[in-house]
């Protein structure tokens, strides 16, 4: 029978000496081997399991239920929030009313990047957004994301060096294994309809496609906040506001002194 992953998360009353020796000593009297062990919180302990049977898991769970030095939070097959808390020891923090929306500080860039491209990786159609004031990393974020993922990426419209707005790809360009990267405040400001046309057809292409600033993307467009399956959050600090006031500023473009690139 082929063994399958759990995701065992507990939180510690009293972190007496020989705990968690005593919880890897169960685990292995139930054959049950411990794939990844990290702290995910200052008092909670996450593991990436694999075991044969369901049978394992409702026994350790019955077991653990009888350890007053801990209580089970979560006994699951894991999700992509729970391998990368084990991953980095935290978990990736996610709007409470919204909950596909994730929020990211500038000194988290790489659990940032490790989620992303985790995203990447997953096949068909996606529609990521990501907000953040200028400078703190976005654009950078996702060109890393896709190398982790082992994606090319295609500037769709962009600041990163120069100003670009594409208006055609070349064949080979419209492959599902390409991450594309539309600005949206450069498409939706400085475009034209040929632009849009790409935007439209790649829109309906199943790939992945991240778009920063996704808030001004469509307030001047027909798609909604509905028609993304993820919005990334990324701030200098966790108190940062993020505004759209500079968009009629250069300093929001980058605006570097290089000239535009439109092809």
């Amino acid at each position: 029978m082929e063994k399958k992953e759990w995701y065992l998360e507990y939180e510690i009353h009293m972190n007496r000496p020989g705990l968690l020796g005593d919880i890897a000593s169960l685990l292995g009297m139930l054959s049950i081997n411990i794939v990844t062990i990290n702290g995910v919180d200052h008092s909670r302990r996450g593991m990436l399991l694999l075991c044969k049977s369901h049978e394992q898991i409702e026994r350790l769970q019955s077991i653990l239920a009888t350890m007053e030095d801990i209580t089970v939070t979560k006994l699951r097959e894991p999700k992509l929030r729970d391998r990368l808390a084990v991953r980095h020891g935290r978990y990736i923090q996610r709007d409470a009313d919204d909950k596909k929306t994730f929020r990211f500080v500038r000194d988290e860039l790489g659990l940032l990047v490790d989620f992303m491209a985790e995203l990447f990786k997953q096949e068909g159609h996606k529609l990521i957004g990501i907000r953040g004031m200028p400078r703190v990393g976005k654009t950078e974020s996702i060109v890393a994301a896709s190398v982790c993922a082992n994606k090319r990426w295609l500037f769709v419209s962009s600041t990163l060096i120069k100003q670009t707005i594409r208006s055609q790809l070349i064949e080979d360009e419209y492959s599902e294994n390409n991450v594309f990267i539309i600005d949206g405040i450069v498409s939706t400001r400085r475009s034209n309809e040929r632009h849009w046309q790409l935007i439209r057809e790649l829109m309906r292409l199943p790939a992945t496609k991240v778009i920063e600033h996704p808030d001004i993307f469509v307030r001047h467009t027909e798609y909604k906040l509905d028609d993304f399956d993820y919005i990334i959050e990324l701030r200098h600090d966790a108190d940062e506001e993020i505004t759209y006031d500079l968009v009629d500023q250069s300093s929001f473009f980058g605006n570097d002194g290089f000239s535009n690139i439109d092809f």
